[in-house]
């Protein structure tokens, strides 16, 4: 028996998916152009069906905040109990979060947060974007740290991917980033949920009572310089770890490819059609799309060196992740770079004179 299906805008999957996961703690601040996530879960707080029964049992707590501060505060205090917390925003917000991510990595606290990427800087508009790429992959707050970003381009990955955000942010005891844009949080597309066996993680270092045990202490402060060191080495390793373990990417026609066209999120998706139509002409194109953007597939993309002639890099920015492409490639292959900004998408011309650029 295959698994319901829904035709749900991108904002609509990511609640859906987080409350198939199992989220306990949704605290929300709306923002354009993420609103539908916060929308979404207060319509299901508390919803029973005609026997009475809860339909999403596990969804305690949601409350409405009064700023993004307080958003990802509230969120850092449900964390240290060991439940599944959860907030989302759009760029302007997650700029406003980013002394509490700092806080929440430093106190080593599981916690997922969103950002429904939007045009900027400043308000700039609330159009699609890809310009908080750097804020996201080189921890866009205080004292040098890394943050796992997953990277979605389909409905069916943003409600999926609530799920394996949790997963890693229990098994690392580390905040975990879904990133999209304003386009794949408001385009609308069939999504299927598969079952989702209710998960147990190890919270044995969460304040959650400590009668009959001695009480655990969560703390960001290392007045010593030695313990702060220590503490440090100690983080700096996990990212190790995970850089050997977590990354993961998409591979399309990259078997015999000439050229690798490397893209994510909405611009991998309007890459690929690019992809095709110069297969269709004869050229081998392939594309590989970043699913982690950290940690990023650069020992992958350092695989395909001695096979291709060049690389092009397509994103809605003025250039970001271009540069890990160009220290994967280590100045041994061209990168190209094809973009728009402003909430601006290039059309399929514009990709293909790109793609014929890099080949010629």
């Amino acid at each position: 028996m295959s698994a319901p299906r829904d035709y749900l805008k991108g904002n609509e999957a990511i609640a859906y998916g987080a409350l198939h996961a199992g989220v306990n703690a949704y605290f929300a601040y709306p923002i354009t152009p993420s609103s539908e996530v916060p929308e979404t879960f207060a319509r299901e707080f508390g919803r029973r069906d005609d026997d009475g029964n809860e339909t999403w049992p596990e969804f305690r707590v949601f409350m409405q905040s009064a700023s993004e501060l307080e958003a990802i505060n509230m969120t850092i205090g449900a964390a240290a109990t060991g439940v599944r917390a959860m907030t989302f925003t759009s760029s302007p917000g997650f700029s406003l979060k980013q002394e509490g991510l700092s806080y929440a990595v430093g106190m080593e606290l599981p916690l997922l947060i969103g950002n429904v990427n939007r045009g900027g800087p400043g308000l700039g508009n609330i159009s699609p974007e890809q310009s908080d790429y750097h804020q996201c992959t080189r921890g866009g707050g205080h004292g040098g740290y890394k943050l796992i970003v997953l990277a979605p381009a389909t409905g069916q990955e943003i409600g999926t991917y609530p799920a394996l955000g949790f997963d890693l942010a229990f098994k690392y005891r580390q905040p975990v980033v879904i990133l999209t844009d304003a386009f794949t949080g408001q385009i609308k597309e069939d999504i299927e949920f598969p079952h989702i066996e209710p998960r147990e993680y190890d919270t044995s270092w969460a304040v959650s009572g400590a009668r009959d045990r001695e009480p655990n202490i969560i703390n960001s402060l290392h007045l010593d310089a030695d313990d702060l060191e220590a503490h440090a080495q100690r983080l700096n390793a996990k990212w190790d770890t995970i850089y050997e373990n977590e990354v993961r990417y998409e591979e399309y026609l990259i078997d015999d490819a000439e050229l690798v066209v490397v893209a994510y999120g909405i611009m991998a998706r309007l890459l690929k059609a690019a992809v095709n139509r110069a297969r269709e002409a004869g050229h081998k194109v392939g594309l590989l799309r970043p699913i982690t953007i950290w940690p990023f597939p650069h020992k992958r993309l350092t695989e395909l060196i001695h096979r291709t002639r060049g690389f092009l890099v397509g994103e809605l920015n003025a250039g970001q992740m271009i540069e890990d492409v160009r220290l994967a490639v280590e100045g041994r292959r061209p990168v190209r770079h094809v973009h728009r900004y402003g909430g601006n998408l290039p059309t399929g011309k514009e990709l293909d004179a790109a793609i014929a650029e890099v080949l010629a």
